[in-house]
């Protein structure tokens, strides 16, 4: 279960947490990563905060897309973006590492197959 840390011993859990919106709209429609998606993507990011390599990361979902920012410090730019653009599925596939500057590193419609991409700089990061 991911919770979120308020404060001291206090947290919510991710879950409980809605989206404020106007009585009697329609749901806001956005695109989030699934539990078995997110914990894939959990492996491999605690493999590389227990490696030094990472620090903090970010969740960020929105209409068309779900992003997981990854970050060396918690104050930079991301170093790495893992996106899901459902819309993309039969196209250019929907799951992608994208690097800080902008390039794609891998595209694919099996997430744990886009994710090998950060599995070698791990390899690298551990040498």
């Amino acid at each position: 279960m991911l919770a979120l840390q308020i404060g001291e011993g206090q947290s919510i859990r991710m879950n409980d947490i809605t989206p404020i919106q106007k009585p009697g709209a329609k749901p806001i429609e956005q695109v989030a990563f699934h539990r078995l998606e997110l914990g894939q993507i959990m492996t491999i990011y605690g493999r590389m905060v227990a490696a030094g390599e990472w620090r903090d990361y970010g969740i960020s979902m929105l209409k068309d897309v779900a992003v997981f920012s990854i970050f060396r410090r918690s104050a930079e730019h991301p170093i790495y973006r893992i996106e899901k653009r459902p819309k993309l599925i039969t196209k250019q596939q929907q799951f992608s590492v994208i690097g800080m500057d902008g390039r794609i590193l891998k595209r694919g419609a099996d997430l744990k197959q886009v994710l090998r991409v950060l599995e070698k700089k791990l390899i690298r990061a551990v040498d």
